[in-house]
């Protein structure tokens, strides 16, 4: 997936509240080559994020998006992927965990549509958590709805939260719905934590978009940040508690939460 102009959007609102000081880096290598009828729309989003300038100054002759993401001040982005035939400096399959060496090396990880594509997302993700420095943030715009033959996934909020801020202590910044299409006034849908709403997030009633729907998020790991062992769904999580092996959860839960502060 490329930044279109839904993206270039969230990635210059990113750049008004975060400034990474180290490493940056890209799952995928993303192209960059914005649509010519929106460009006023790119332009003003450009300006409202302080911008001096042209934003297609930003454009790249191979069409990839490293000017604009160092433009955004988002540094010289590295790139991963599991072939180098993008021009990736990071050759990674991330159905497998990472080496060492890149773990808590990145102050910025951006994933503009490559999970979706991966199998093992739970691996991917633990990966993330693992290349990701106490401080660093991950942005993730993947899709959500009508996205059909896309990708091997769609991704939902339940996610972001159970993986995220339960399992590994994170602190979610962002999780919303943003509709694709940008001709249109734009389409956005803040998703709450259902853990502490108490139940399954519902939509009856709500307006969602037919079209494509991108699921975005930013999330940011913090100093105390420690990966659980196990990932379970909030509502199933408060069903089982209170029966028999409601023990055995906050006994897992505990040694996490000591393991963390050792």
């Amino acid at each position: 997936m490329g930044v279109d102009f839904v993206i270039f959007d969230e990635l210059c609102k990113l750049s008004t509240r975060f400034q990474p000081a180290g490493r940056t880096l890209m799952l995928g290598r993303h192209k960059w080559q914005p649509q010519g009828r929106l460009q006023r729309k790119y332009q003003r989003a450009w300006k409202q994020a302080g911008k001096e300038g042209d934003f297609l100054a930003t454009v790249q002759e191979d069409g990839y998006c490293e000017t604009l993401m160092s433009s955004l001040g988002f540094g010289q982005m590295e790139a991963l992927d599991f072939s180098d035939y993008e021009g990736a400096t990071i050759l990674q399959d991330l159905n497998c965990p990472v080496g060492p060496e890149l773990e808590g090396q990145f102050d910025l990880i951006f994933d503009g549509g490559t999970l979706e594509h991966v199998f093992n997302v739970p691996m991917a993700l633990q990966s993330v958590f693992r290349m990701l420095k106490p401080g660093g943030r991950f942005i993730s715009v993947n899709g959500m709805n009508g996205w059909m033959g896309h990708g091997l996934y769609q991704f939902n909020p339940e996610l972001v939260w159970s993986f995220w801020k339960r399992t590994c202590g994170c602190k979610v910044h962002v999780c919303k719905a943003v509709e694709k299409d940008a001709t249109k006034e734009g389409y956005e849908l803040a998703f709450p934590d259902p853990a502490i709403v108490g139940r399954r997030l519902r939509f009856r009633g709500i307006n969602f978009p037919a079209g494509r729907v991108y699921l975005y998020y930013e999330v940011e790991r913090l100093p105390d940040s420690v990966m659980g062992e196990r990932m379970l769904q909030s509502d199933y999580e408060v069903k089982w508690t209170p029966h028999n092996n409601a023990g055995e959860i906050r006994d897992i839960k505990a040694k996490e939460a000591q393991d963390g502060r050792d």
